[in-house]
């Protein structure tokens, strides 16, 4: 997995294969996923709906080996997510995803060009260019300003745009994102929102987003509903 990036620059890179999700209930399993299945291209985006609680965290997490699926799999390129080892899932996380969720998870201690080389460092990429790259894609979300700022120096949006610098810097296959906009001002979301787009038509970056924000809903390649546990297609009336 020296160059990820070349290797899956087309055709299928994550698949969802009737995965289930049950967790233990006080007189029965309680069923959060029943056999969600999922395709995603390279490049492609897609975009997940549906309410509080309808699963749409849970299913982020099985995409991304954070969970394992009561039944089913999860295919990450040419890997079989649930036949690895734990050391081995963290090995593929760590080269072919990004992931930007509802909370941060930005070290305290550390700057925002250090948090966001740290993913590139922990691949024993060489410190001075795990910084270079870092700066770049701060400079890019529009933090380049804020280098040197802790997380308490930063409002909650730019945490979230360090959160998602950090998730590109080791150039993914594939970025999973809950609410990657959430704490954003409608300028800075659509500016990451463009972002997001301008990866995935130029470098072949999938995107899959959990979001409720329909702007960036109705950009998306497609848009899915999850509801009592299953994914189904939608179509968003175009915004005047």
């Amino acid at each position: 997995m020296n160059n990820p990036r070349e290797e899956w620059q087309t055709g299928t890179v994550l698949e969802a294969r009737r995965l289930h999700k049950e967790y233990p209930g006080v007189s029965e399993p309680v069923k959060v996923l029943c056999g969600v299945d999922l395709s995603v291209a390279a490049g492609e985006t897609v975009a997940i709906i549906g309410a509080s609680g309808a699963g749409k965290s849970t299913l982020l997490h099985l995409l991304g080996g954070l969970d394992r699926p009561t039944h089913g799999e999860v295919l990450l390129a040419e890997w079989h997510l649930s036949r690895l080892s734990d050391a081995e899932l963290s090995r593929v996380r760590s080269r072919l995803l990004g992931f930007v969720f509802q909370f941060h998870h930005l070290l305290l201690e550390f700057s925002a060009a250090e948090n966001v080389a740290l993913p590139l460092l922990i691949q024993g990429v060489a410190p001075e260019v795990a910084d270079g790259r870092a700066r770049a894609i701060l400079d890019e979300v529009g933090l380049g300003h804020r280098f040197e700022h802790r997380p308490s120096a930063l409002s909650g949006g730019e945490q979230q745009r360090v959160a998602f610098a950090r998730a590109l810097v080791h150039d993914p296959v594939v970025i999973l994102a809950d609410e990657p906009s959430g704490n954003l001002d409608r300028p800075n979301s659509e500016r990451l929102h463009d972002l997001m787009f301008e990866l995935a038509r130029e470098k072949g970056v999938a995107f899959v987003v959990a979001t409720h924000d329909e702007r960036l809903a109705e950009r998306t390649d497609r848009l899915l509903h999850i509801e009592d546990g299953t994914l189904a297609p939608i179509q968003l009336e175009p915004l005047g």
